[in-house]
């Protein structure tokens, strides 16, 4: 099974932060390999996660779990060294990958964005921020809640659509042109164009550039139209 992953992630380690990685990737049927060392683990999870038993910290394990075919990966491992020394592997090994590492020290954040992580992480910050959130916006907190837990067809979605990838016939048009909303239900609360500049509830009438993004917003229901609309599901 792993040598048929291609364009997959991969998630070294499986404790808690690892674990809530792949429940996302699988939410969104992305193809992912975990790398975990601790036959425990490993035996009470092995029906439902796809495992190489190994430690993330060899070049060859890498290798193994097809690092040079890899679109992602997340370095979950509780020591800011170990995820360190994994970026730094990985970043040798697949020049191209998206890196994101958790840390647990701030003081090593630049280390591990110098090392070659596109992304770092601080759970416990991100954890201290969020509890005191539900004290000075409850109401908000519970609505970003509903986007990630419920299940159901009418359910809120964030999605991001890359231009890039929609029919040329879509692409160069203003969001007023494209009528997204008319034809899906979806809103656009979001856009970045091509050089990293965004903007909050763009103008209908601004002219998205093709390496730009999307953020959108609608039911499952709604997702799926836009996915069928541009020919993406």
């Amino acid at each position: 099974m792993i040598s048929d992953l291609n364009g997959h992630t991969i998630v070294c380690g499986f404790g808690r932060n690892g674990r809530q990685a792949v429940t996302r990737l699988k939410k969104h049927e992305q193809p992912y390999v975990v790398i975990e060392i601790d036959e425990v683990l490993i035996a009470e999870n092995e029906k439902e996660i796809l495992f190489f038993k190994g430690n993330a910290l060899s070049d060859q394990i890498l290798e193994a779990v097809g690092i040079k075919r890899a679109k992602n990966l997340i370095c979950a491992l509780p020591d800011d060294a170990d995820n360190l020394f994994v970026v730094l592997s990985a970043r040798q090994l697949h020049s191209d990958i998206v890196i994101v590492s958790r840390v647990s020290e701030e003081r090593n954040q630049s280390k591990l964005a110098l090392a070659g992580a596109n992304h770092v992480i601080m759970p416990d910050k991100i954890g201290g921020d969020y509890m005191a959130a539900l004290l000075t916006v409850p109401d908000l907190i519970h609505f970003l809640g509903t986007l990630d837990w419920w299940q159901e067809d009418t359910s809120p979605n964030v999605e991001e659509l890359k231009l890039s990838l929609i029919p040329k016939n879509y692409q160069q048009k203003s969001l007023a042109q494209m009528g997204l909303r008319k034809h899906t239900g979806c809103n656009v609360i979001g856009y970045r164009d091509g050089n990293g500049k965004q903007y909050i509830n763009p103008d209908a009438n601004l002219v998205l550039d093709v390496e730009g993004k999307l953020i959108v917003l609608g039911t499952q229901e709604a997702i799926k139209k836009l996915n069928k609309m541009f020919h993406l599901d």
